[in-house]
């Protein structure tokens, strides 16, 4: 599934979203993956070097990257950005929006959570 219109209204974003076949994009970034790691054995540096590029820019990673940022334990709190995606919208976007030119690492921000007892 390639979506090409983010500006579209929330329902429509969140039925994108939603109607994504994640076992076909987890079997093909797998696949992907399997192919860098056969490259590497065999020694094959040139080839672990376009597929990696590949990787880097297709589509598919991109969305499997947005769904375990969004979907595991700490997706709720925010980054040293302070931005939280969690409407559907906003991970299409985000997906729209991840790129590697450009990219500026920010220094790392500590919070101390205090705990119960």
């Amino acid at each position: 599934m390639i979506v090409t219109d983010f500006d579209t209204s929330a329902s429509s974003a969140s039925s994108d979203w939603e109607s994504i076949k994640w076992q076909t994009i987890e079997k093909q970034v797998f696949k992907l993956q399997m192919r860098i790691a056969k490259a590497f054995r065999a020694g094959r540096h040139n080839k672990v070097k376009s597929l990696q590029w590949i990787l880097t820019h297709s589509y598919y990673p991109k969305l499997l990257a947005v769904r375990r940022v969004t979907q595991n334990n700490g997706s709720k709190t925010a980054g040293i950005d302070q931005v939280i995606w969690q409407t559907p919208k906003q991970k299409l976007q985000a997906v729209s929006h991840l790129k590697r030119r450009g990219y500026q690492a920010q220094a790392l921000r500590r919070i101390y959570i205090p705990k119960t007892g």
